[in-house]
């Protein structure tokens, strides 16, 4: 039985490639002729690796979410859930900012701007990944408030929403020109409201 010709190039290393080109420019800013340039690939054989571009979108999300992106899912891991919400900032701040990165903000946020309603599909994933990340941070929150590490009238929802908030706000400072020592000032102001035991009426 015959077998196909074996690919001649990394699929990861390729797909890494791929995922930068998402970040610069979004979905829809990111043309199959720019991408397979960037890849060094042929259309055939990102079709064969990868399928369409929407499936190849998919992988690369998961790809910067495993690597560039990886303190979101760290955060969860923190021993407080003030280390988880403060890793989770800070580490916004430093992947948005990074000088090594194709682009300044977040590939989830940026991804989907001004996409048609051909991307629709995609725009709605973006906003369920991060519907996800946010609720995970709830349970991290709840599961604090039920330990006693947060005050027992804490709302663990509208404390996740505030942190995602602010990290998502982070990006889009980021891509508009905020340098990274300022962001990290704007963590520190956000980290002021975080709810504490012996917070009582302010003067």
């Amino acid at each position: 039985m015959a077998t196909g010709r074996p690919r001649e190039f990394d699929v990861d290393e390729r797909l890494d490639l791929a995922m930068r080109v998402f970040w610069e420019h979004g979905y829809e800013g990111a043309g199959l002729a720019e991408l397979t340039e960037a890849m060094g690939i042929s259309r055939p054989s990102l079709y064969a690796a990868y399928g369409n571009k929407e499936t190849l979108f998919r992988r690369a999300v998961e790809r910067y979410a495993d690597g560039p992106a990886r303190h979101i899912r760290e955060a969860l891991l923190k021993p407080t859930a003030r280390a988880a919400a403060e890793h989770l900032l800070r580490g916004a701040v430093e992947v948005t900012t990074s000088a090594e990165n194709p682009s300044a903000g977040c590939l989830v946020v940026q991804g989907a701007l001004a996409t048609s309603s051909q991307a629709d599909g995609i725009r709605e994933e973006l906003a369920a990944r991060r519907h996800t990340g946010e609720e995970r941070l709830r349970e991290r929150f709840e599961l604090a408030r039920q330990e006693g590490e947060l005050p027992d009238d804490t709302d663990a929802a509208a404390l996740a929403r505030y942190i995602t908030t602010v990290s998502y706000g982070i990006s889009v400072q980021a891509s508009s020109g905020a340098t990274r020592e300022d962001l990290h000032r704007t963590v520190t102001l956000a980290l002021l409201a975080w709810p504490s035991h012996t917070q009582g009426p302010q003067r």
